[in-house]
């Protein structure tokens, strides 16, 4: 008799120790016996999952969905009938981060799996700072193309001028200052691009280009005179319907996209034939739209997907490094807008880009 009353004063003492346990650990864990029966939980599991006292002794699979994750009945079935630990990253259906365990209790005695106990750690904050960091590696790359792109640019022109003034002769000398004029804003448009590179590695922020309202117009005559040798040279035709005149945007990432776009139709102009490039501007929704055509060489179907995979280059004859319409692929759609194509070999090539508009 008096061998049961210890047992008896000892289990008393053991459920005492393990419900001290349960209402002081700042982590939520709940204890699920072998039949998917909740038998306990921490404070933290009540706030977190909106438990209440009544849902102990409940079926789990009555409660479920206050855990917002759709497989735990499944996992808790696992561990059950292997005795196997479970450790998972796991999303709710609020969006929040939680690292799961899902430990076998054990009935020492009788080897059997009694239930589970299930820990949850919220590494929201950890996923997030993750994100963040691969962001911010994204945006850099991105930078570090586009710098390297964007000085390709005045070098090309500043080359394009400088085999015309070669082949000026001395009688055509009156040609010499306009020349000159653009090897000076090739040169200013190097400076300028070393400078902003520059102004973002002495600044205590990360990199961010930020968006602003842009007047569509001003971005397009500025690209024109920043293509203006290859124009020349071309003697390329560009014009402009500009039905939506503002667009709130990175102004950077604008002008290179459109600088990539127009320069390509000339860049693949058809032989024989003067390139001539329509640009066109409206809103669609909840889209401001540009449509760039031209009559170049097109893009056969089955290339049509990879000119926007970096470094992918479909034509070996004209100078190039992939990286420009990459670069296109990325500031649209990350801005949460799309890129359709349409083209035919031999006829030119449609690029239609959707740009979200934004609240400012």
């Amino acid at each position: 008799m008096g061998n049961e009353k210890q047992k008896i004063s000892a289990l008393i003492e053991l459920n005492d120790e393990l419900e001290n346990y349960f209402q002081n650990t700042i982590i939520p864990q709940l204890f699920v016996d072998a039949d998917f029966v909740l038998r306990k939980f921490t404070p933290p599991a009540m706030k977190q999952f909106r438990l209440r006292p009544d849902d102990i002794g409940r079926p789990l699979a009555e409660i479920k969905d206050n855990f917002r994750f759709p497989s735990i009945l499944e996992n808790i079935q696992h561990v059950i009938e292997t005795g196997e630990i479970l450790e998972k990253e796991i999303q709710t259906t609020d969006m929040s981060w939680f690292q799961m365990n899902i430990i076998p209790y054990v009935m020492i005695r009788e080897k059997k799996t009694n239930g589970v106990i299930i820990t949850f750690v919220d590494i929201t904050s950890r996923i997030r700072e993750l994100k963040d960091q691969e962001s911010l590696i994204l945006e850099h790359e991105l930078l570090l193309d586009t710098i390297s792109h964007d000085i390709k640019t005045p070098l090309t022109s500043l080359g394009l001028t400088i085999e015309m003034l070669k082949k000026i002769p001395e009688k055509g000398m009156d040609k010499f200052p306009v020349l000159l004029e653009k090897v000076e804003n090739s040169l200013f448009k190097i400076k300028d691009i070393i400078m902003d590179l520059t102004e973002s590695r002495r600044s205590d922020q990360h990199y961010q280009a930020r968006a602003e309202l842009l007047d569509v117009e001003q971005i397009l005559e500025d690209v024109r005179l920043t293509l203006a040798p290859q124009i020349l040279e071309s003697t390329a035709k560009i014009s402009w319907e500009v039905q939506q005149s503002e667009l709130f945007f990175v102004r950077r990432k604008l002008r290179s996209i459109l600088y990539n776009l127009i320069g390509n139709s000339i860049k693949y102009r058809y032989n024989g034939r003067i390139p001539e490039i329509k640009i066109k501007t409206y809103v669609d929704e909840d889209y401001t739209v540009f449509t760039i055509t031209d009559n170049g060489r097109g893009i056969a179907e089955w290339d049509q997907e990879k000119i926007f995979t970096k470094y992918e280059r479909i034509s070996r004859d004209v100078e190039g490094t992939g990286v420009g319409l990459h670069l296109v692929k990325e500031f649209v759609y990350l801005s949460g807008g799309r890129i359709e194509v349409e083209s035919k070999l031999g006829k030119g090539t449609q690029f239609k880009l959707y740009f979200k508009n934004h609240n400012h």
